[in-house]
């Protein structure tokens, strides 16, 4: 390793002695500052069954283990792994070893809170990961790049909303917090961060008949969002369908907001075979 290498190594070294890995998408959380502010915002209580998502060295999970009876941690990096489980007891924080993208939530229990600072470079695919898993979800308090969260809370109209934001809107009453500079890392991060509060509808506003068919037509529309909608949603709709669900076949995708969406959604799915009956 060259001398520069080992001083920004040296640099990006938390007292604990551990490298951030950035195939993991680790920067650490250390000013106690914003740890103090988000715990509050979480509001944790004793009895109550929380999952940190990528605990890391441990500044979120020290004061949350402080407030409930146990705390169950999903962590990939094997070192961090071997540190809480040899400085906690086993009954108190219960750590989950592997890649939160694959792990199931529901093998914990029900009415989880969520909490984590989350990699940036696999967030949009936990995202939708911890969504497919909601029945299983009280309420998710995050941390990840202010853009990402800029996205999932952005109003119809805008460039930052587009299917992130009508996907997780669909399930989830969110609200943006407050952000979180880069100087509360280490290393810090080149951009800055956001917490969110995500709670899942106990009943949606706007209920799909076909939810796999709406993320399949949301997600086609959006990757052709300069497009018009006539154009962009062509295999699935004429235009004459669309005026007649309200919708402008002149517009494009980001103007459409949940429901609209829904609605496109369910013509679709009113069109489809209808498999025949068994015997």
């Amino acid at each position: 390793m060259s001398s520069t290498a080992t001083k920004n190594a040296e640099h990006d070294r938390r007292p604990s002695g551990h490298i951030p890995r950035k195939r993991f998408g680790q920067h650490f959380l250390g000013d106690p500052f914003w740890v103090r502010r988000i715990v509050e915002a979480i509001g944790p209580r004793s009895g109550e069954l929380l999952v940190e998502i990528g605990p890391g060295l441990g500044a979120l999970t020290e004061p949350l283990l402080a407030a409930v009876d146990r705390l169950h941690v999903v962590e990939i990096d094997r070192d961090i792994v071997a540190r809480l489980e040899s400085s906690h007891p086993r009954e108190r924080l219960i750590v989950h070893a592997g890649d939160a993208l694959a792990f199931d939530f529901g093998s914990v229990g029900s009415d989880l809170r969520l909490v984590g600072n989350l990699p940036y470079n696999i967030s949009t695919p936990l995202l939708f990961h911890i969504a497919a898993q909601v029945a299983h979800v009280r309420d998710a308090h995050f941390m990840l790049q202010k853009e990402v969260v800029d996205r999932m809370v952005a109003a119809p109209g805008g460039s930052e909303y587009g299917r992130l934001s009508v996907m997780l809107q669909y399930r989830f009453a969110m609200d943006k917090l407050f952000d979180v500079p880069p100087g509360a890392f280490r290393p810090p991060p080149k951009v800055d961060s956001s917490v969110v509060r995500m709670i899942p509808y106990g009943r949606l506003p706007h209920a799909a008949r076909d939810e796999r068919l709406l993320s399949e037509v949301v997600t086609r529309a959006f990757t052709q969002r300069r497009k018009t909608l006539r154009n962009a949603l062509s295999t699935y709709l004429t235009a004459t369908e669309l005026e007649g669900l309200g919708i402008d076949p002149g517009a494009r995708p980001e103007t459409l907001d949940v429901a609209a969406w829904v609605r496109a959604a369910d013509c679709v799915a009113a069109r489809a075979p209808t498999p025949p009956s068994a015997g």
